[in-house]
């Protein structure tokens, strides 16, 4: 818990001390309830991980499902209105700002992943929704806003609605003072 405290205030230009988010960051309360209703969901206290998780919503405004996947060092900045759903897996040093939903794009339960897998090292933009069994590839970013239906491939971007990639920029030679792709 401390080494997650001191992660976030390294991230955080805005957290003068790990006491600080450790006293009053909702995003890291969040992870800590989640903590603690994924553990009596995997000892089968489905109920008791339920009420355990109803609280943490109730404190922090960030709801995350007992039975989601979530890594290590995984940074909530803000947390308001965050939603991680069931079958959601979380790698390590993801950073999810205000508003993000990894939610699932069907009514009915159906066998397997319904909602996002989030490898390590991705940076969710705040409002992003990422919805069904998309797979967001390590070091990616999804921007602001972005609703994501389809797989984000590794270290590339991805923007808009409905979400695109970026395309990624050529490499420039500089020629004289011009520069040419």
């Amino acid at each position: 818990m401390w080494q997650a405290a001191k992660y976030i205030q390294k991230l955080d230009p805005a957290a003068k001390s790990v006491w600080e988010v450790i006293l009053t960051y909702p995003g890291f309360h969040a992870l800590g309830w989640y903590r603690l209703s994924h553990w009596l969901y995997q000892h089968h206290a489905h109920l008791l991980a339920a009420l355990v998780a109803s609280l943490g919503r109730f404190f922090t405004q960030v709801e995350i499902h007992p039975a989601a996947t979530i890594g290590h060092h995984v940074f909530i900045d803000h947390g308001h209105g965050v939603v991680i759903g069931e079958t959601a897996v979380v790698g390590d040093y993801v950073t999810i700002l205000h508003g993000v939903t990894l939610g699932s794009s069907k009514a009915q339960p159906t066998p397997g992943p319904r909602h996002p897998q989030v490898a390590s090292h991705v940076f969710l933009g705040a409002h992003a929704q990422v919805l069904g069994p998309v797979k967001i590839g390590e070091g990616a970013k999804v921007g602001a806003g972005t609703i994501v239906l389809h797989d984000v491939p590794a270290h590339r971007t991805v923007v808009g609605n409905p979400g695109r990639l970026v395309p990624v920029k050529a490499k420039l030679q500089i020629v004289g003072d011009k520069q040419e792709a």
